[in-house]
């Protein structure tokens, strides 16, 4: 099976720097940060630039969305994490991680619950600390999850039923936390180098992680903690790191994006690459995401964020 993806629309007020992540929520919008330090929200119809948050002197490395897409986490590169409002645009809370000595580390990667009033954040100590995401108290930590291991923590991931937060490290492992109890439930050790991303099934199932072995490797993490789980696939097939990853809103694909420039879509059944978008950021691939609204529970189309610092949407060639 081969699929064929179209160029659709391109974002009329592109960042001034790369796009370090980006977002397709149910509300119609994009959300994008970038190494410039600009966040902002575009229109999935127009293109049009919607709104924007203020702008930060240092790139944005991290970007979290709420499920329904009223409120996106975003972090800077030096561990400044802050909410947004964007039915208010404007700033919900923040938090100077960096500056909280005896609360942890600065963070990297954060993630919000997606069922929760709190929100993940891991970095250079390898461990996750929880903290709540209550704008009247936001940024107070609640909780630390330990790895056991001081390796950089690269991505943190809530699955979608907010019963695990995933964690990758600089190093190759992944780790498993079951949050009621705040036990680590499983380890990976499926890749060799950095996991850059990590994409969990709609049903909280299965977890596809992307490396910097140029691999993406799916686990079933219903034997978390138990013999028999763990991975079931390697997709093969990019030449460089793989920077990004996202599972469709029907399970049946998975997007990647990556820094040998390309975007490439896969048949989880099938295990097989189905389409590969060559060039679509006019350089190294940072961020892709399925379009999700209100109407598109299947896998219609997808936006890419990269190099140049321009939000596209791509479409299926069938589809309107």
């Amino acid at each position: 099976m081969s699929l064929a993806y179209l160029l659709s629309l391109e974002a009329k007020d592109p960042h001034s720097d790369a796009i370090w992540g980006v977002h397709s929520s149910p509300s119609s919008q994009v959300i994008s940060v970038s190494a410039s330090g600009q966040v902002h929200a575009y229109d999935s119809t127009s293109g049009q630039l919607s709104i924007s948050a203020p702008a930060h002197t240092l790139g944005i490395v991290s970007l979290s969305v709420s499920p329904d897409g009223k409120r996106a986490l975003y972090n800077t590169i030096e561990g400044l994490t802050c909410l947004w409002d964007l039915e208010k645009n404007e700033l919900a809370g923040r938090w100077e991680s960096y500056q909280r000595k005896g609360h942890g580390e600065p963070a990297w990667s954060v993630s919000l619950n997606p069922i929760g009033a709190t929100y993940a954040a891991t970095g250079g100590g390898g461990n996750v600390s929880i903290h709540s995401a209550d704008p009247s108290s936001f940024g107070e930590p609640q909780a630390k999850l330990s790895s056991g291991r001081n390796k950089f923590g690269m991505f943190c991931k809530h699955s979608p039923d907010g019963a695990r937060l995933a964690l990758s490290s600089e190093t190759g492992q992944i780790y498993i936390f079951d949050l009621a109890s705040s036990q680590l439930t499983a380890t990976y050790t499926s890749h060799a180098m950095a996991v850059r991303s990590l994409a969990w099934s709609p049903d909280s199932q299965l977890l596809l992680s992307a490396s910097e072995d140029k691999r993406l490797i799916l686990h079933d993490v219903r034997g978390a903690g138990a013999k028999g789980g763990g991975a079931v696939a390697s997709l093969t097939g990019h030449t460089s790191w793989v920077l990004s990853n996202d599972i469709s809103p029907d399970g049946r694909l998975a997007l990647s994006g990556s820094a040998d420039r390309t975007a490439k879509l896969w048949d989880l059944s099938s295990r097989a690459c189905v389409s590969t978008i060559q060039d679509p950021c006019a350089g190294e691939v940072w961020s892709v995401s399925w379009q999700r609204g209100p109407t598109t529970g299947g896998a219609s189309g997808f936006v890419t964020g990269g190099e140049d610092g321009v939000v596209r949407w791509w479409r299926g060639a069938g589809a309107a």
